[in-house]
């Protein structure tokens, strides 16, 4: 180790499958880490050097150390996860990598094993386990709906519930229903295609079909659950920043003996009327101090899709106002 005007070089060996894992296309991951902790990284093999100021250095030496023995108990990270653990770790979003090790799927099928990839993730997770009602909010990609559609899914071959339903309010956002093709179950398909979308990642295609054939999964438009006691089921009510607040007191009030119900929604994209306020903030309001409820909150730091999905929700959230180009 040389130590030289407050600067320090740190010296990492890697084993084998995590240099494979660590120097991506091109090093990306390295660009990455240098810009992430103001450091350069001097690679020969699998042995590292980590040289820049003092802070920054031996925080990127405990992330790798960690990487190296998380990599030595066999953990596998993807490229996508990996790059987002080390930007939450830089940006202070969480303080170990070992906060990403999936220690416990939440799903595995034939076609998938799903594991949350951030601590909030995790948490959402556990309170899904414990809790009968649950509500996951925050921006597009952090995985609320995924999450929930694997959990109903695990529960429902486990046999602790009997059928999945899966429901959205069809609020037109900037597209009028009346004027789509074909008849009503036609129209109201796209504002349900992503909870198909969910379903198919998991479980095979042949799978799906079957259990909608046979109603052991049901998907439709929130309006469908009106005057119904959903009992022994798991219910994922999606979107839920567009419903009314009467359509979503009546979803609260559907939930029967032995299920479990996940709300979730991003109350920066109401597709309401204006003037007409969502059900799902004031429900959060009313409901925040009831016993057995769970509320879980997500932000952009817990965006698991491209990562620019990310920039783009930071750059709208810090905008500023009246400003364009054109």
């Amino acid at each position: 180790m040389k130590e030289q005007k407050g600067s320090l070089t740190r010296k990492i060996v890697l084993p084998a499958k995590g240099a494979e894992m660590l120097f991506d296309v091109q090093d990306q991951n390295i660009r990455l880490l240098e810009s992430l902790f103001d450091c350069q990284i001097h690679a020969r093999g699998c042995q590292l050097a980590v040289e820049g100021d003092r802070r920054g250095a031996k925080q990127l030496e405990r992330v790798l150390r960690e990487f190296a023995d998380l990599v030595d108990q066999g953990y596998e990270f993807s490229n996508g996860d990996l790059r987002s653990a080390f930007k939450m770790i830089a940006e202070g979003a969480s303080s170990s990598l070992n906060d990403f090790c999936p220690r416990t799927s939440v799903l595995r099928t034939p076609v998938r094993e799903v594991f949350p990839r951030s601590p909030n993730q995790a948490r959402y997770v556990r309170k899904i386990e414990t809790h009968d009602l649950v509500f996951g909010i925050g921006p597009a990609g952090t995985g609320k709906t995924y999450l929930a559609v694997a959990l109903g899914v695990s529960c429902l071959l486990k046999k602790r519930v009997q059928r999945i339903i899966l429901a959205r309010p069809a609020v037109e956002a900037g597209e009028k229903l009346g004027f789509l093709p074909g008849d009503l179950q036609e129209k109201v398909n796209p504002y349900l295609r992503p909870l198909y979308d969910a379903l198919y990642h998991v479980l095979s295609g042949e799978k799906v079909h079957k259990l909608i054939e046979r109603g052991v999964i049901e998907i439709a438009p929130l309006a469908f659950m009106r005057g119904r006691t959903l009992s022994d089921a798991f219910i994922i009510l999606d979107e839920a920043q567009n419903c009314t607040s009467e359509q979503m007191k009546m979803f609260l009030t559907r939930i029967g003996l032995h299920s479990k119900a996940v709300v979730t929604g991003d109350v920066t994209q109401i597709d309401l009327p204006r003037g007409q306020r969502s059900g799902l903030v004031e429900c959060t309001e009313i409901l925040e101090d009831v016993k057995g409820i769970a509320f879980c909150g997500f932000t952009q730091q817990d965006v698991v899709r491209h990562p620019l999905v990310k920039s783009i929700i930071e750059a709208y959230q810090y905008r500023p106002k009246g400003k364009s180009n054109y």
